[in-house]
C-alpha cells in the first residue's frame, strides 16, 4: 500500500507489545490505527468533544474504536478492494474529523489524521463525486464571481435548491452560505505606532472562508493589532493564498500538499526574520500546526507548526509577557461562546477564556457541548442533514434556544453556519468582539 501521508512517528508504535494487533498492511499507518487499546472510552457520554456520531446513534461502530475494528478487517484482508466495504464506508463518512479522539482518547488515536488516508486510498480506486469535487475546489470556485450568483439564486429559489439535491446531493433544507459582495481586505503592511511604543511585526494570514465570506473579520483583527502597535503584514487577502484544508478533507492529499507549499513559500520570508503568524479560522490555522506536519513538506513545516497562533492564542500569549498595550472594556454585554473543535482539541479554549475574562465589563459562557454538526460541509450533506441536526440539538441548540436575544461568538466558519441556519443570533468572531470593545473604550476615553 502506497501511503499518502508521513505516517513515520508511529514507527515504533506497538513494539513488543504481544497486543497491539497490528494489521498485516499497511505500514506504519496500520500502526496508527493499531493504538487503539479498545478501552472503549470514547462509548462514554461525557463532557468534551468525543465522539460526536456515537452520541447521537449510539451506535458502537460509528466510535473510532468501532472504526478502527473495521479498519483493520479491511486492512488485514490485505486487498485494496476492502477499502470500500460498505459498512467501513458508513462509518467513514459519519466521522466528522473533530480531532476529539486525539485529544480525548488516552492512546490518542487520530482519527481525523486517519480519515484523511482512507479517503485518498478510497479515490486513488474511484474517481470522486462531482460533490467532492465541489468542495475540494472551494477556494477556486469562489475566485468566480458567478459562484455568488449561483449561492445566491440557489438559496432563494426552492426548486434550484431540490435541483443541487437531485444532481449533488447537497441538502435542500440547508441554506449554502453566500460569499461577501466584494472581497475587500485590509492594506498589507498595516503601519502601527497609535499604543505609542516601538513596534513589532506581526504576520496575519486571511484564510479563504474569511476572505470570500466574512471579510469584516480580518477587518477587524487587522485594526485591532494596529491599534495595539504592531505592524501586520496582511498575506492572503489579495493573493488567493489557501492552506488546502478543502482538499485535505476530501482526500486530495496531492493537491492539498501543492497549496501547503505555496502556503510556506509566501511565509519563509517572515519567518525567516522570526515573525509569528497569526490566524483567525480554526481549521485552516490549526492545520498548519497539525496537518502539515503529516505532508512530507520537510523542515519548513515545522518551523512553521511553531510560529503559528489563533488571535486569541496570541492576545493572551502577550498578555502574559505583559507585552499587550490597550485594555478591553464592554460593559453590560453578555455572550454565549462556542468553541471550534478543532480549537478544543488543541486547547485553545484555554486561551479564549482568558482573553474575554480581561474584557471589563463582560459576561461570558463557554457552551459545554460536543461538535456542532457542521463539520465543513458534513451538514450540507442530503443524507447528513438530519444527523448534523441531531449533533446541534444534543448541547449547542439548546443553549442558544435558552438565551434567544444573547449574542454568540464563534470563531469557526461552519460553526457561524450551523448556528444562523438554525434561526440564532449570526455569530460573531473574537476579533470583533474585542476591537468593538477597544474602539468604544477609546472613544469614551
Amino acid at each position: 500500500m502506497k501511503l499518502f501521508l508521513d505516517w513515520s512517528s508511529y514507527e515504533n508504535a506497538g513494539m513488543g507489545d504481544a497486543y497491539a494487533d497490528i494489521p498485516r498492511s499497511g505500514g506504519d499507518f496500520a500502526k496508527a490505527v493499531a493504538v487503539c487499546i479498545n478501552s472503549r472510552q470514547c462509548e462514554q457520554i461525557a463532557k468534551g468533544v468525543m465522539c460526536p456520531s456515537y452520541r447521537i446513534t449510539g451506535n458502537a461502530l460509528l466510535s473510532p474504536g468501532g472504526r478502527v475494528k473495521l479498519l483493520k478487517t479491511a486492512l488485514n484482508s490485505n486487498h485494496q478492494a476492502a477499502l470500500q466495504d460498505k459498512t467501513l464506508a458508513e462509518a467513514m463518512s459519519l466521522c466528522v474529523s473533530c480531532k476529539g479522539c486525539k485529544r480525548e482518547c488516552e492512546n490518542e488515536v487520530d482519527m481525523a489524521l486517519i480519515k484523511a488516508e482512507y479517503l485518498a486510498q478510497l479515490h486513488q480506486a474511484n474517481a470522486l463525486t462531482q460533490r467532492h469535487k465541489i468542495w475540494a475546489h472551494l477556494p477556486r470556485l469562489l475566485r468566480w464571481p458567478l459562484t455568488r450568483r449561483l449561492v445566491l439564486s440557489r438559496n432563494r429559489h426552492r426548486w434550484l435548491a431540490l435541483a443541487g439535491e437531485k444532481l449533488f446531493g447537497i441538502a435542500a433544507h440547508a441554506r449554502l452560505p453566500e460569499p461577501a459582495p466584494s472581497h475587500s481586505h485590509p492594506d498589507t503592511p498595516l503601519s502601527a505606532n497609535s499604543a505609542g511604543r516601538q513596534t513589532e511585526e506581526v504576520v496575519l494570514f486571511v484564510d479563504t472562508f474569511n476572505r470570500h465570506f466574512n471579510p469584516a473579520v480580518a477587518e477587524s483583527a487587522a485594526k485591532l493589532l494596529k491599534t495595539a502597535g504592531y505592524t501586520v503584514h496582511v498575506l492572503g487577502s489579495g493573493d488567493r493564498l489557501c492552506c488546502g484544508r478543502t482538499y485535505f478533507n476530501n482526500g486530495m492529499i496531492a493537491q492539498a500538499r501543492q497549496q501547503a507549499m505555496q502556503l510556506l513559500q509566501a511565509l519563509q520570508p517572515h519567518l525567516a526574520v522570526g515573525r509569528l503568524i497569526v490566524g483567525l479560522e480554526p481549521s485552516c490555522i490549526l492545520s498548519l500546526r497539525d496537518e502539515y506536519l503529516k505532508m512530507n513538506l520537510g523542515d519548513a513545516a515545522a518551523g512553521l507548526a511553531e510560529r503559528v497562533l489563533l488571535l486569541e492564542e496570541f492576545i493572551a500569549s502577550e498578555q502574559t509577557a505583559k507585552r499587550w498595550p490597550l485594555n478591553f472594556k464592554a460593559e453590560g454585554l453578555r455572550v454565549l461562546v462556542h468553541g471550534h473543535c478543532h480549537q478544543k482539541a488543541v486547547g485553545a479554549m484555554k486561551a479564549m477564556r482568558k482573553v474575554l475574562k480581561s474584557v471589563q465589563g463582560l459576561d461570558f459562557k463557554l457552551i459545554e457541548s460536543s461538535c456542532c454538526g457542521m463539520a465543513g460541509h458534513f451538514g450540507l450533506e442530503a443524507e447528513h442533514y438530519e444527523l448534523s441536526q441531531a449533533m446541534a440539538e444534543q448541547a449547542l441548540f439548546p443553549a442558544l434556544r435558552a438565551e434567544p436575544q444573547t449574542a454568540v461568538v464563534a470563531n469557526g466558519f461552519s460553526c457561524k453556519m450551523q448556528i444562523a441556519n438554525g434561526g440564532f443570533n449570526h455569530p460573531q468572531h473574537i476579533a470583533q468582539i474585542l476591537y468593538t470593545a477597544i474602539a468604544e473604550h477609546m472613544e469614551e476615553a
